[in-house]
């Protein structure tokens, strides 16, 4: 072979490695990861020269360049999921966040930059899917076995070897088996690839079990539910707002501060509070399995659990308090398009953010302080005129949500009119692309977030003295891994109201006030409907 030859194989051989060791997983990334040998390397370069250049070795290669971007790409979703909510990506529940992943982007880029943005990964595709091409074709045209049939034979069969080696030592590790020896290296890639096809068997029959679960209500029907409650009822929703927060050493200090002040000052106005620790069926993103988590009483993880639950006809918490004479009502300033599967949740009335009178600037990807949504939920729900009977409403805050810039600031609640009095805030500080270059610019830009959030929902709290609706604060998740420094799904929960009320909470194990004890142990919090539901109705179920 000539010197150019030579350089080509090496070249393409080096693309091939870099392609097979690619981590699936933020720890794994990691300079030793160069040092993986992939067991499908072999069975590659040996493998082509035998199959050469003809019709049937193209289509082969076609063939193996497409299955290999396929790789590249589950790959890296695992790397961005096990980044964002600390697990791998699942093919058939989590398609529909490139789309999310789209909104999000464009509110902290705008959209031209994510079209742009989502324009160069499909360049960045093509580009390996040729690069791919090339170099399994520099193999193939190798002519290093000559007329040698021993050594063709020889190399068959070490090819053979490093492929059975990989597809037992894959096996081994999704089944758990124990292997007599270490094979020479690791069929990484073919593993995420098996990986894959059994994540997607599994999920299916996940799927039967949960339907059956679904179906299985011990509310449905039953009369006489939820009147304990006298009065309104709010559920709001923190964003991002995780354990992390209480206990975490980046910013316990912060969200302390907030919640002694909170206490004290609620306490004064004769509020009593209970507090404890739910664990949340997601982390990272996602909200709306946590949302349906909570309300419907199931652990609603994924996006298949949440389509099925849309469709299984299981009445959520907001369904009984309908049928219990409440109006329902959800307060959703993150919705900016339709939002059919609303209307499964049992809300009468949804508010997006089009509906909340919001003439201010957006904070990039969050449409709203949350100052704003609250008084808009006081003025257009809660204290609407003519309005009769008791509400059930659920608010979902999102000032809190990433990027985290800039952070509002607490205004008079009198003086915020549309909301163009936060025009400056919104303009203030450096955009995402900059704050995102550090991050632990992120992380104080997180603390500072959930602290403003904090003490504007306190803050409206106490404004609701004289009518004294009981109240139910709880984070949705916690931060992504690396923000949050925590590994645990906790998030706080607040039971806020009159004495008789908030004292059923002793009853879940909550403590006195708004700091939960470092010692104490979350719920599922799949298990609050029913808890909420026995725990306010005269005839309970066990």
């Amino acid at each position: 072979m000539s010197g150019g030859m030579i350089w080509r194989a090496v070249l393409a051989a080096l693309i091939l490695h870099l392609v097979l060791i690619q981590p699936n997983h933020p720890g794994a990334m990691t300079w030793g990861a160069l040092r993986l040998f992939p067991l499908e390397l072999p069975v590659l370069l040996l493998g082509l020269p035998l199959l050469g250049d003809g019709r049937a070795g193209r289509v082969l290669r076609g063939v193996l360049a497409a299955v290999l971007v396929l790789l590249v790409v589950l790959k890296a979703a695992d790397f961005a999921m096990f980044t964002a909510f600390g697990r791998g990506f699942n093919p058939v529940g989590d398609l529909p966040l490139a789309a999310a992943g789209f909104n999000l982007l464009s509110g902290s880029v705008g959209v031209l930059g994510a079209v742009l943005a989502y324009g160069a990964i499909a360049g960045v595709l093509v580009a390996l899917g040729w690069a791919l091409w090339w170099a399994m074709g520099v193999w193939a045209r190798l002519a290093v076995f000559g007329a040698r049939p021993w050594l063709r034979r020889g190399a068959g069969v070490v090819a053979l070897v490093c492929a059975v080696a990989g597809v037992w030592e894959a096996a081994a590790i999704m089944n758990r088996w124990k292997m007599p020896f270490d094979p020479p290296g690791a069929a990484f890639t073919a593993r995420v690839g098996a990986e894959r096809v059994r994540l997607v068997l599994r999920t299916v029959e996940d799927l039967r079990t949960f339907r059956v679960a679904a179906a299985a209500d011990p509310f449905r029907g039953q009369e006489g539910l939820l009147d304990r409650i006298d009065r309104d009822v709010v559920v709001l929703f923190i964003e991002s707002y995780g354990r992390a927060n209480v206990e975490g050493p980046l910013y316990a200090g912060t969200t302390r501060a907030v919640l002694t002040d909170a206490e004290r000052a609620l306490g004064a106005a004769g509020f009593v509070m209970r507090s404890g620790y739910l664990t949340s069926s997601t982390k990272g993103g996602q909200s709306w399995l946590a949302h349906a988590t909570f309300a419907k009483g199931l652990r609603i993880n994924d996006q298949v659990r949440y389509r099925a639950l849309l469709v299984s006809g299981r009445e959520g918490l907001f369904h009984i308090a309908q049928r219990s004479g409440f109006e329902t009502a959800a307060v959703m300033p993150a919705i900016t398009m339709a939002w059919p599967e609303g209307r499964g949740m049992g809300f009468d009335r949804i508010l997006a953010a089009a509906d909340l009178g919001y003439r201010g600037l957006p904070f990039n990807w969050v449409t709203m302080p949350d100052q704003f949504t609250l008084a808009a939920f006081d003025r257009m729900v809660r204290q609407e005129a003519g309005r009769e009977g008791r509400l059930f409403a659920q608010v979902v805050l999102i000032s809190s949500h990433a990027p985290w810039v800039p952070v509002p600031r607490m205004v008079d609640w009198d003086a915020m009119g549309d909301g163009t009095v936060f025009n400056a805030m919104a303009q203030e500080g450096d955009p995402p692309n900059v704050v995102w270059q550090d991050r632990d610019r992120v992380r104080d830009q997180y603390r500072q977030s959930v602290g403003y959030a904090l003490e504007a929902v306190f803050g409206w709290a106490a404004r609701t003295a004289e009518e004294m609706p009981l109240i139910v604060v709880l984070g949705d998740h916690q931060a992504a891994g690396f923000v949050a420094q925590e590994d645990r799904l906790d998030v706080p929960v607040h039971v806020i109201g009159p004495a008789d009320l908030v004292e059923v909470a002793a009853g879940w194990g909550f403590a006195p006030g708004l700091i939960p004890p470092e010692a104490q142990v979350a719920l599922p919090m799949e298990a609050m409907r029913d808890l909420f539901v026995n725990g306010y109705s005269s005839k309970g179920t066990p």
